[in-house]
């Protein structure tokens, strides 16, 4: 009984890192392409939020300065290309 029990865990853990990951993909998605209150609440929890944002990308198996490094790439290519676009306007 006690063989398998490790197995029952990891499985368990994995369950949640994909849970707890799939949340962090919806809000990503919701900031990149949701209404725009739905997109300003994602970005305030990506860039602003740090207990919950920490909390929320340990429990996926992910590190949360890494990931939010990218993100702050993305965003910045968002700036930059809404900054052409108005420019060119």
């Amino acid at each position: 009984m006690s063989a398998t029990m490790p197995g029952n865990v990891n499985s368990e853990d994995c369950f949640e890192e994909k849970l707890w990951r799939a949340v962090i993909a919806s809000t990503v998605e919701e900031w990149v392409n949701g209404p725009l209150r739905l997109s300003r609440e994602a970005e305030k929890f990506l860039f602003d939020d740090n207990a919950d944002y920490r909390t929320v990308c340990y429990s996926a198996g992910i590190n949360p300065e890494h990931l939010r490094s990218r993100l702050e790439k993305i965003r910045s290519r968002r700036i930059s290309e809404l900054q052409r676009i108005a420019i060119a306007a």
